[in-house]
């Protein structure tokens, strides 16, 4: 604890220098131990300055998806990160999340990591996750509500999303229908609702949220096809973007959303979906399970977030599943 206590009592000095003496006595702790915790410190990537005559001073921190990090961003949430766990590499977080809620795994409990190695999106597809530039994050839920009350999640998160990018670098996200936060015309990052139903009553048993966020990514950490429609903070805002804070805002949204969506109260995500949603007012295509293309003009969202169209005849119809596509985002052209 040593360690964690020394890093404590120098975030709270923000930025100025504390002596190794005042460090000893605060904490009951050695010159000794007061050196080596520092020493530790420096060799997980925190810059501690040490001047003679002045002590130690925190000069800057690591952009690592630590509980240590998340947690010194993060303020007073009511369910949604009650525990957070943070892993260097996992092969998805939402699988774990899911093992661990059969487990009897706590409600409003976080995983993060670092990278993935399996991570996957909608329709099974890969969700490509590489270390040290995204966030890759799942929440537990376990809301006592009927399942069709459920549909309206991928799309509240997304909201989540998009909150918590322009609160910590300014990014003022769009989002595509049903579930893509999207900056500048490119995916920004992906969501992943995943949920298991007892067999004989029906109920809900748990719900994963799965999200990750392009934070540092450039063209060359995504594979040829990907890097024509994704993108990353960094990539559009030209300067860094810090990974555990904008993980601890993301957490904090969702608690929000999780409040929002228990009360059924949804009016303002609805509101805020619709503006942000670039798919409104514009063509869009909607591609059958066959591969048929069908051309439609988006209309608006419902207040079950499904979108409504109007086909070329003038019959007008509201989508609730499948793939829609806006002509020119993400590389599809007529």
């Amino acid at each position: 604890m040593g360690r964690e206590d020394v890093l404590a009592l120098l975030r709270r000095a923000e930025g100025a220098y504390l002596s190794g003496e005042d460090l000893s006595r605060r904490l009951g702790l050695s010159r000794a131990a007061v050196w080596k915790a520092v020493s530790a410190l420096r060799q997980e990537g925190y810059v501690i300055e040490a001047r003679t005559g002045l002590g130690y001073r925190l000069a800057d921190t690591p952009d690592a998806l630590t509980e240590q990090e998340i947690r010194s961003f993060l303020g007073p949430t009511d369910i949604v990160g009650r525990e957070v766990r943070c892993f260097d590499e996992l092969g998805s977080t939402n699988t774990y999340l899911k093992e661990l809620a059969l487990a009897g795994g706590a409600e409003g409990t976080v995983v993060t990591a670092n990278c993935q190695t399996a991570g996957r999106g909608r329709l099974d597809r890969s969700f490509q996750s590489p270390a040290d530039k995204g966030i890759y994050l799942s929440v537990l839920l376990r809301p006592e509500l009927p399942p069709e009350h459920l549909f309206p999640v991928t799309a509240l998160s997304g909201v989540a999303v998009c909150r918590a990018a322009e609160r910590v670098c300014g990014a003022r996200a769009g989002l595509k229908w049903p579930n893509d936060p999207v900056l500048n015309g490119r995916k920004l990052s992906g969501i992943l609702t995943e949920l298991s139903l007892e067999g004989e009553t029906g109920r809900l048993q748990y719900l994963v949220v799965g999200i990750g966020i392009n934070v540092s990514q450039g063209p060359e950490d995504f594979t040829p096809e990907v890097a024509q429609m994704a993108t990353s903070l960094v990539r559009e805002l030209g300067r860094p973007v810090s990974r555990p804070a904008l993980a601890a805002a993301l957490i904090e949204e969702l608690d929000r959303m999780y409040a929002a969506l228990r009360q059924g109260n949804l009016t303002d995500f609805l509101a805020e979906y619709r503006r942000r949603c670039v798919n409104l007012g514009k063509p869009v295509q909607l591609l059958g399970s066959d591969g048929t293309r069908q051309r439609a003009q988006a209309l608006d969202v419902d207040e079950q977030f499904g979108l409504m169209v109007r086909l070329p005849d003038g019959q007008e119809r509201t989508i609730r599943s499948g793939e829609v596509s806006v002509r020119g985002l993400y590389g599809y052209v007529e």
